[in-house]
């Protein structure tokens, strides 16, 4: 088969991948006349991430061959779907190629199953080896691994690649049987778990000796190995079973606390051709993705325990407000809070208020007391934020309670907002 014609089927089939991020990892770069590649440039961006940050990955399968039959993939064994198989050499080739043109910043592979897990472990981890050994290659390099192979390979794995995944595929372990019964829930938590610890034991080598500890004469200290400086992730799809989002954001709160995942991303559920009875007709509304990560952001970045999110008796948060706003309208009695005394905790609450935004306005209330000018000279949204705080020249009496409230705070159409 021509390469072109590989290339449009297996860039395609990786589509459906969402966990492609290229944040979090080491800085390196070819300055000095040593390798090729980067890992800080921006080439031509092909598309963004869930926080809105622009990509450029080549994002391709090492093919769409694959001995599994998982009901919600389009590369399922059973799936009449053109196939096609990249060699490692034709990766290695396709990379460098987009790279030197500048069309890329680094790679991100996947593959379907072929032969085996192990075969197909083995296959992936040459292409990042060979890049990385033979042609000194310092992009980036997302692996997405399989959770059956061989512990040895997750571990060659991690030391070529920059991340590394593993999809937990559903948020539960009932929706995994009903729907993928080849894959195996507790192997894949496993999995992550060997990960985190080469990743801990990674860090910890790479961390400074105390004084105290080190002798007086020091011998020249052999740089530690890396192992995916930019940590794992997974990803889960979205409406293809019947889990709600309080037990999607459980998973994900486990997630993040047993493993130590940089990011859990989130796929809604795309309707295939010649799709089981099992699955749904049609595809959940994409706002529920969209509303997931931003929960996802409060649960990371605000403080937020998963268990308080979701307000909803159903499971379900709210298509048609941000979930920030949804648990401020439902706690109405923990406002409004001063912004010139509340915690650090509290402001992160209100609505409208981000973690940069909050950061200076902690360091402008140091100097003096802060009034609403100050709100709109640090571009503080006041539609959304006044109804939810008190500061000199704006009191208690500013429509808190009022019926309306949420109409008034709800986005226009179109108008999408991170809260």
């Amino acid at each position: 088969m021509e390469l072109d014609r590989k290339l449009a089927i297996l860039a395609d089939a990786a589509k459906y991948d969402a966990s492609c991020a290229s944040s979090g990892t080491t800085t390196r770069d070819s300055r000095g006349g040593r390798g090729i590649g980067s890992t800080e440039g921006a080439g031509i961006c092909h598309s963004y991430a869930p926080d809105g940050r622009c990509i450029s990955l080549l994002k391709v399968l090492l093919t769409n061959h694959c001995l599994y039959d998982c009901l919600y993939c389009i590369n399922r064994v059973t799936s009449n779907v053109p196939r096609a198989r990249f060699t490692v050499d034709e990766v290695v080739a396709l990379t460098l190629d987009f790279y030197r043109r500048n069309c890329i910043e680094g790679l991100f592979l996947s593959s379907g199953i072929i032969r085996s897990p192990d075969y197909t472990m083995e296959q992936v981890v040459e292409v990042a080896r060979v890049l990385r050994e033979d042609h000194d290659f310092r992009g980036y390099i997302h692996l997405k691994t399989i959770p059956e192979a061989s512990p040895e390979l997750l571990a060659r794995a991690g030391r070529y690649a920059d991340r590394l995944s593993i999809n937990i595929e559903l948020p539960t372990d009932t929706g995994l049987v009903a729907l993928a019964p080849e894959k195996d829930g507790p192997a894949i938590r496993r999995s992550m778990a060997r990960l985190r610890i080469h990743i801990d034991d990674a860090k910890e080598a790479a961390r400074p000796q105390p004084a105290a500890s080190q002798p007086a004469i020091q011998p020249k200290r052999a740089k530690p190995p890396r192992f995916a400086p930019a940590g794992q992730s997974t990803q889960m799809i979205v409406g293809a079973d019947a889990a709600d989002d309080r037990s999607i954001l459980s998973t994900s709160a486990t997630l993040y606390g047993s493993y130590r995942l940089r990011r859990v991303y989130y796929s809604a559920f795309s309707p295939i051709p010649d799709a089981s009875r099992e699955l749904p007709l049609a595809a959940p509304p994409l706002v529920r993705e969209h509303r997931l990560y931003q929960a996802d952001w409060l649960m990371r970045f605000y403080g937020f325990a998963h268990d308080e999110i979701v307000g909803a008796a159903d499971g379900m948060l709210a298509l048609d407000i941000d979930p920030k706003l949804a648990w401020a309208l439902a706690h109405r009695e923990r406002f409004p809070v001063d912004l010139n005394r509340a915690p650090k905790e509290m402001l992160l609450r209100v609505p409208g208020l981000g973690v940069t935004s909050v950061k200076r306005l902690l360091q402008a209330r140091r100097a003096r007391a802060l009034r609403m000018d100050d709100l709109s000279r640090l571009n503080v949204p006041l539609r959304q934020v006044l109804p939810f705080v008190t500061l000199p020249g704006h009191g208690a009496a500013h429509g808190l309670d009022a019926a309306d409230l949420a109409a008034r705070l709800r986005p226009k159409p179109q108008q999408q907002s991170l809260f």
